[in-house]
């Protein structure tokens, strides 16, 4: 494949998926066939996935989604790469395309009213309205909207307890919500919707819907926005922001965050030091060892 005809397609979509287990063996022979890498997540509840491939693969994959039920409107976000940044093709069987440990959850049956990205700043300054960022503090930590709140939450799991200890105080108000590209946000105003709550919001196609379009004038972002890719961070017009990955705790990094005695590439960082054992740090090592020993040789080691 010619490096400058790789494609990078992110979706999801919530829809109810009667036999999702049927469908993991056909999409596979359908990805291989095309040489698409990646991962697709398939859940009772719907489609979630980051794949690569070329323009024409992935075309003809997102063709086939829409086919799936309830799935003829899925919109990817697609974005230009200058190599494969996946080793291999991963299509897996999930109680849940995200996580929340609630898969009696259904977003297709209905969620939070959408806020365009144009309408999102109105949002934050209502006086009337609770803004939540539903996602990880280690997300939160490196940027968020100005004013929002953090449920301080180390995991998505942890946003059901978070409602359930806040519902009391947020009774009656209009309680708008983000995410990264929109997927969790789904998920929780569809969980405030089924317990009850009446007014909740979020925007439409996450942060990174509003940083893309915008103006970095008018923007209430503030700081960077962490994305799950080899980018680590973006800014406004999606532009690549200068934070580094710890790829042992999977946390963000400023570079001076780098230039601290703790940090060891790969290894360990300030934030993680004291989370991992000697057995794991060498683990790490090893792992970083044989990383460079791939990249010296021109080939992409799969931990990488």
């Amino acid at each position: 494949m010619s490096e400058s005809l790789v494609t990078v397609a992110a979706f999801y979509r919530f829809a109810t998926l009667r036999d999702p287990g049927g469908l993991r063996a056909p999409l596979r022979a359908f990805c291989a066939a095309r040489g698409i890498r990646g991962s697709i997540l398939l859940a009772p509840e719907g489609v979630n996935g980051t794949v690569a491939g070329a323009p024409e693969a992935i075309d003809a994959l997102i063709e086939r989604l829409r086919t799936l039920p309830g799935c003829a409107d899925l919109r990817p976000r697609l974005s230009p790469a200058p190599a494969m940044p996946f080793g291999k093709l991963k299509i897996r069987l999930k109680r849940e395309i995200v996580t929340m440990g609630r898969p009696d959850i259904a977003p297709a049956n209905g969620t939070g009213a959408y806020v365009a990205p144009s309408d999102w700043n109105a949002v934050l300054h209502d006086p009337d309205t609770v803004v939540v960022d539903t996602r990880n503090a280690y997300e939160v930590a490196i940027g968020s909207f100005a004013g929002a709140e953090d449920p301080g939450t180390a995991s998505f799991g942890d946003f059901p307890a978070w409602w359930a200890a806040n519902r009391a105080r947020l009774a009656g108000k209009r309680v708008a919500m983000f995410c990264t590209g929109g997927i969790r946000c789904e998920k929780s105003t569809a969980l405030l919707r089924a317990e009850g709550h009446a007014e909740v919001v979020h925007l439409k196609g996450g942060i990174l819907g509003y940083l893309e379009t915008v103006p970095e004038g008018e923007s209430l972002w503030r700081g960077a926005c962490f994305v799950f890719d080899d980018r680590v961070s973006v800014g406004h017009r999606l532009a690549p922001g200068d934070h580094l990955l710890c790829h042992a705790c999977r946390r963000p990094l400023s570079r001076a965050d780098a230039a601290r005695p703790e940090y060891e590439p790969g290894v360990q960082c300030h934030l993680c030091v004291g989370e991992y054992g000697p057995t794991d740090r060498e683990r790490f090592r090893e792992r970083m060892r044989q990383i460079r020993l791939a990249r010296a040789r021109g080939a992409r080691h799969l931990g990488a």
